[in-house]
């Protein structure tokens, strides 16, 4: 998340719909102890513990809900984020046009 942010020129301020891939509730915790993000900005409509994680289609149903959520808000900055497994992760940073 650091690198993404970095690399596009953003901060976690300038990000307005967090989707954060929680195969595990701990996983969210860390991520955002690590990210201090604004907490109702993260999984907004709810996160793979409420809606499921369906193995291999999960970053297009976390992508899927990025792009509605910032058309539902109006919102310009979207950033994913999903542990992959083997201690790897994904990050990424969507912009709203």
């Amino acid at each position: 998340t650091k690198l993404a942010l970095k690399k596009a020129g953003l901060t976690v301020n300038d990000i307005d719909w967090f989707e954060i891939n929680e195969a595990f509730a701990t996983v969210s915790l860390a991520w955002m102890k690590e990210i201090n993000p604004a907490i109702e900005k993260v999984n907004p409509w709810g996160g793979a513990i409420a809606h499921g994680h369906p193995l291999g289609a999960t970053g297009a149903g976390l992508m899927a809900k990025m792009v509605a959520g910032l058309e539902a808000t109006d919102g310009q900055f979207a950033l994913q984020t999903m542990c992959i497994g083997l201690g790897m992760a994904t990050a990424t940073i969507i912009e709203r046009i």
